[in-house]
């Protein structure tokens, strides 16, 4: 029987890793779109959150069946614990690159309003942390969690330049006003893939060390 469960906790962070795949896919492959100007690859994006929706409700159910036929304690309670918070904070980076995809689908209406450099810059950075979130989780590796959260201020900095940059497009010519708010709207969007990404490494830190640290890293 304890075999059996452990077998099934592994099964749940396979799952849990392919849906960390697939949301990574999604923010890579909508930033192309943005970048390429690409509408049809914009909608698959929208398209595919499906399959993201999909897996949440695959793990959420799992999660709730091994902590009803196990009743698991310490470790293998914080681990399922941990599984149920993650998924939820992927599934809205899935969202985010939906709504990406959204705007994306917009501004390819219109001329495009400048050459794109720190938007991308930005993607690459809270993708990346996406990814080091999970491989922290995979490996109970608490020091990359800690770097992953630290790395939540660089996006942050890449947010308040691209505000500030499309805020002088703004003042410069009103007629760019739509297309500079729907720039910095990804700008938010991709900051809060960053956010949730800082979230999933303070679950790993919880799962390992049983320590909250919400709202207490600087």
């Amino acid at each position: 029987m304890q075999r059996h469960f452990h077998e099934e906790l592994e099964a749940l962070k396979q799952t849990l890793l392919a849906m960390g795949g697939l949301v990574e896919d999604q923010i890579r492959r909508v930033m192309a779109a943005l970048l390429e100007r690409d509408s049809e690859l914009a909608q698959e994006v929208i398209d595919r959150d499906r399959q993201v929706n999909a897996y949440d409700v695959e793990v959420d159910e799992k999660c709730v069946e091994l902590l009803a036929l196990h009743q698991p304690t310490a470790g293998d309670l914080r681990f399922i614990t941990t599984a149920m918070k993650i998924v939820t904070d992927l599934e809205r980076i899935g969202d985010q690159a939906v709504n990406i995809g959204q705007r994306t689908l917009e501004l390819n209406r219109e001329p495009q309003l400048k050459p794109y450099i720190d938007l991308p810059r930005m993607a690459e950075r809270a993708q990346r942390m996406v990814k080091e979130s999970l491989d922290a989780f995979v490996a109970r590796d608490t020091e990359l969690a800690r770097q992953v959260c630290a790395a939540d201020a660089e996006v942050d900095a890449f947010k308040e330049q691209i505000f500030r940059e499309l805020l002088t497009f703004m003042m410069g010519d009103t007629t760019t006003i739509p297309r500079a708010i729907r720039l910095i709207l990804i700008s938010r969007f991709l900051e809060r893939v960053a956010d949730h990404a800082t979230n999933i490494a303070e679950m790993v830190i919880y799962m390992v060390e049983s320590k909250m640290v919400r709202h207490t890293l600087a």
